[in-house]
């Protein structure tokens, strides 16, 4: 009897692993709008960099006839490649083997990875497409997925973890992505639940459906989970890529430097008149963002989440920085509970990367209410003081309009720790605005002067205009040394990037501890 021909098993194994899906599978995949897991690699990747690894593993469990199927790969690919010529690692399930079930190999092929790019300093992304747990492999399915939760804890604020969740991800299966640092979804396709539909009508009597559940757009609006919600996987992909551009490889390097040719002393007229004269009419601080970052490049996270709060990446000649901004075209710019968890995570990843936060101020408070006091804007308030505080990356402050009371304390202040602080012109730095200063401060005053039969509306209004004249500008703060400089808005961009490039040699060791207690 003669053996076979090495190259010859080694080619039929090869193209069984490369088509371990049915013809039927794949054409049902396709048939959804979902793409394979080879072809979401291959959109995701530099052309011709991904290796594969353990393509010729397969299950080894017995239980419930199980056995008789037994396909290379156990339906999840894995290995790494390059975006834009950096080194990643990836694992992609695979819906169309098995429904991207979870067993024992499958998840052992994901550990490898995760473990690979903790020790060569690479990120990690998921492309998530899966049925949840593997039944007939019982609890080894379940110990597959607490062994993948551990390597995310231990790889947070080590290597970037990106998630890209491309179909169902339900029940256990949800705290994987939930921990790693971005989590992108395409609409009507992703969804991610606890607890499905049927569950819940069983439990609780309420009907939804799976998009109103747990879509893209529920989460990236109303629940904060997903950062980023597209149209079509192919647009999500390379979202990745573009956000990939902005990090660094891990904790220990900088994001890349792009060399841009948007001149460092660019004057920018537009903002000299984007303030609008009254104090309560709204603008879009986006568009200021825009003007000074280079070549007008921003990548907003999570827009449709606390919309009154924006994060995101951009650069300042060719450094990659994080931008945190009041919007006053939401809620006037108020800091809630949303808003506060929302930038305090963001803030903490920048600060974990080294990648330096730039932040753009116009602030008029908490948002007062019950249903913030209940749900404790006092707590998650408090994250956004301990994010900032805690970052050690250079921390520049641009105060564009209002800046009041504790949330002036709490947006990047001098006292908090920001390295560089400047005010436009029309900036007001103060305990509370007029109105409301003059009702307390004045209150007894204004009293009087009805009592004496004058006219209170009057006296009121002229001690508006004297607390304007005292509070109603930087120079106050300024002389304190609170903010630092007080600039032309056209000359917002330069000062930046000097601000930016005097600080980059930063270096601040934090106090030996073994972590702090961030109020969670």
């Amino acid at each position: 009897m003669s053996l076979p021909d090495p190259r010859n098993l080694y080619e039929e194994l090869h193209e069984e692993a490369l088509h371990a899906a049915s013809a039927a599978a794949i054409d049902r995949q396709h048939a959804r709008g979902k793409l394979t897991a080879r072809e979401r690699i291959d959109i995701l990747l530099d052309p011709g960099s991904f290796t594969e690894l353990d393509m010729f593993t397969r299950h080894r469990a017995t239980a419930f006839g199980v056995d008789a199927q037994r396909p290379w790969g156990d339906g999840v690919v894995t290995g790494h490649g390059t975006i834009d010529g950096r080194r990643v690692y990836v694992f992609a399930q695979d819906f169309t083997v098995f429904g991207g079930s979870l067993g024992e190999v499958f998840a052992e092929k994901i550990v490898k990875v995760m473990d690979l790019a903790m020790k060569m300093g690479c990120p990690v992304i998921g492309l998530n497409d899966s049925g949840g747990a593997r039944i007939q492999e019982g609890v080894v399915a379940l110990a597959g997925y607490a062994d993948i939760f551990y390597r995310n804890v231990q790889a947070s604020g080590v290597v970037p973890q990106i998630s890209v969740v491309m179909g169902p991800c339900a029940g256990g299966a949800v705290y994987s992505p939930a921990i790693t640092d971005f989590i992108f979804m395409v609409r009507e396709h992703s969804h991610m639940f606890i607890t499905g539909p049927e569950v819940i009508k069983t439990v609780t009597g309420e009907t939804v459906t799976m998009e109103e559940l747990g879509g893209a757009d529920s989460h990236a609006s109303k629940s904060g989970v997903c950062h980023f919600a597209t149209d079509d996987e192919r647009e999500c992909l390379e979202l990745v890529r573009d956000l990939f551009s902005f990090i660094p490889q891990n904790n220990l390097e900088t994001a890349p430097f792009v060399p841009t040719a948007d001149p460092p002393d660019r004057i920018v007229e537009e903002l000299r008149t984007i303030i609008p004269d009254a104090p309560t009419k709204p603008y879009d601080m986006v568009h200021i963002i825009e003007l000074v970052l280079d070549d007008e490049d921003f990548l907003e996270v999570a827009p449709q989440y606390a919309p009154n709060i924006v994060v995101g990446f951009g650069r300042l000649n060719g450094h990659s920085v994080g931008v945190v901004g009041n919007q006053p075209k939401a809620l006037a710019g108020v800091l809630d509970i949303d808003a506060s968890v929302k930038a305090a995570r963001f803030i903490r990843f920048c600060d974990a990367f080294n990648i330096p936060l730039v932040t753009f101020v116009d602030v008029p408070g908490f948002l007062p209410g019950t249903s913030q006091e209940y749900g404790g804007i006092i707590r998650h308030g408090a994250k956004l003081l301990y994010a900032y505080a805690e970052a050690t990356v250079p921390k520049i402050t641009l105060i564009t309009r209002k800046a009041y009371g504790g949330a002036y304390d709490v947006m990047s202040s001098k006292h908090i720790g920001a390295d560089f602080n400047a005010a436009w012109p029309t900036a007001e730095v103060a305990v509370m605005g007029p109105d409301g200063a003059v009702n307390i401060v004045f209150k007894r005053e204004l009293q009087r002067v009805e009592e004496e039969g004058g006219d209170p509306a009057a006296r009121r209004a002229e001690l508006i205009e004297e607390y304007k004249a005292h509070f109603a500008n930087p120079y106050v703060a300024a002389e304190r040394g609170y903010v630092d400089a007080v600039i032309p808005p056209e000359e917002t961009r330069s000062w930046l990037i000097q601000s930016l490039e005097a600080s980059l040699a930063k270096r601040e060791r934090p106090v030996p501890r073994k972590h702090g207690n961030i109020p969670l």
